[in-house]
């Protein structure tokens, strides 16, 4: 696997993770069964709001319905198929949910009034009411976006989080933030070289990442919040290979080769060594923390191929867990379950592939076909 051999990704950081539970009391139907690989989507109607201005109305619709869908669990029934109109009959449609909403402008002030009404019952089971500006109409949305998700699953949305990633700018590699729907870009490095691997620090505003525009890859961390306070996390000899962040956001695991083998390091989040945690030749890179922080799941070709391992970190006991398939690389750790997903080669092609790390059971794969699929 090309990023697992050159020891650092270039990827997209998700600093978000949606556990699908069974619908909550309140809608008395269950639409998702997570234990079941025949889950099927909830359709949802969002309809232009009623609002002196069409074009906002329909703007604030479609912001809504945007945000919805990017969960994965909701359909959207395009407003075409309705004339975009509120008072359509929903159940020809096959809505299991109507969004209704209403803009409101008064001089400088926007009020959203925003329900959601289950089409079997005629039951009305969110209704919400936001005031702000203009400005902060997506703000309103997001807000009321996370609402619906959590009222559908009892784990509350992500509209409200930002994905950071790695774009091309004057070939040169840097990191930039947006929110879920790719808007409101901002640029987070500016060090006209190669930056990549970033990782939100848990419960703060910090991000790190490793760059090379000192001359070789050293690793970094930025307060979001503020300007020019990004400082160095280690720029120790060798590689610096992106961390895994523990769940409190206190210490971190990361792959260094001050001794010349590429091993895991825990550190503090100052950067301060607190023990070594891998000794064994070969590379030993890509952990992954379980939630309560007790283990870590990570790769090693110790074995001649990477393949997956189990480390209590209290005692550092390791335990291979992957024996199918010439490579399992690339894993993380469901941040509310015992599961964690992998790229797995599957007959010559890179799959993904999921597991209980804590027990013996195989593993289950996911994706099919003859085009990789790779780093969930």
């Amino acid at each position: 696997m090309k990023s697992f051999r050159n020891f650092h990704f270039i990827a997209v950081s998700l600093f978000l993770f949606l556990l699908l539970a069974p619908l909550g009391a309140a809608a008395e139907r269950v639409y998702l069964d997570i234990t079941t690989d025949k889950t099927r989507q909830i359709k949802m109607a969002v309809p232009p709001f009623t609002s002196s201005s069409t074009m906002k109305g329909a703007k604030y619709a479609n912001i809504l319905a945007k945000a919805l869908a990017f969960h994965g669990i909701i359909s959207i029934i395009p407003a075409e198929s309705y004339g975009n109109s509120q008072q359509a009959d929903w159940r020809q449609t096959g809505a299991d949910f109507t969004v209704l909403g209403e803009a409101k402008q008064n001089n400088s002030e926007l009020n959203l009034q925003i329900r959601v009404v289950d089409v079997a019952s005629g039951s009305q089971i969110i209704a919400k009411s936001f005031t702000g500006k203009e400005s902060d109409s997506k703000k309103m949305l997001f807000n009321f976006c996370d609402e619906v998700i959590q009222q559908l699953t009892g784990t509350l949305g992500i509209a409200n989080t930002h994905i950071a990633f790695v774009g091309l700018k004057n070939n040169a590699k840097e990191v930039y933030l947006t929110d879920i729907l790719g808007d409101s870009l901002r640029q987070v490095t500016r060090h006209k070289n190669i930056t990549v691997s970033p990782r939100f620090v848990p419960n703060s505003s910090k991000l790190s990442y490793s760059s090379y525009h000192s001359g070789s890859q050293n690793l970094y961390i930025t307060d979001l919040r503020q300007n020019k306070t990004t400082q160095a996390l280690s720029r120790r000899k060798g590689i610096n290979v992106a961390p895994a962040w523990s769940p409190d956001g206190r210490k971190m695991i990361l792959t260094l080769s001050k001794k010349g083998n590429p091993d895991l390091f825990l550190l503090d989040n100052k950067g301060e060594i607190l023990q070594q945690l891998t000794k064994r030749s070969g590379i030993n890179v890509s952990p992954t923390w379980s939630p309560d922080g007790r283990f870590i799941i990570f790769v090693s070709d110790r074995s001649g191929r990477p393949q997956l391992y189990r480390m209590e970190l209290a005692t550092q006991k390791t335990e291979r867990i992957t024996y199918e398939g010439k490579e399992n690389a690339e894993p993380v750790w469901s941040p509310t379950e015992r599961l964690i997903a992998f790229t797995c080669m599957r007959n010559g092609v890179y799959q993904i592939c999921t597991m209980d790390p804590l027990t013996t059971e195989m593993p289950k794969q996911l994706t099919t076909g003859f085009s990789s699929s790779e780093s969930p």
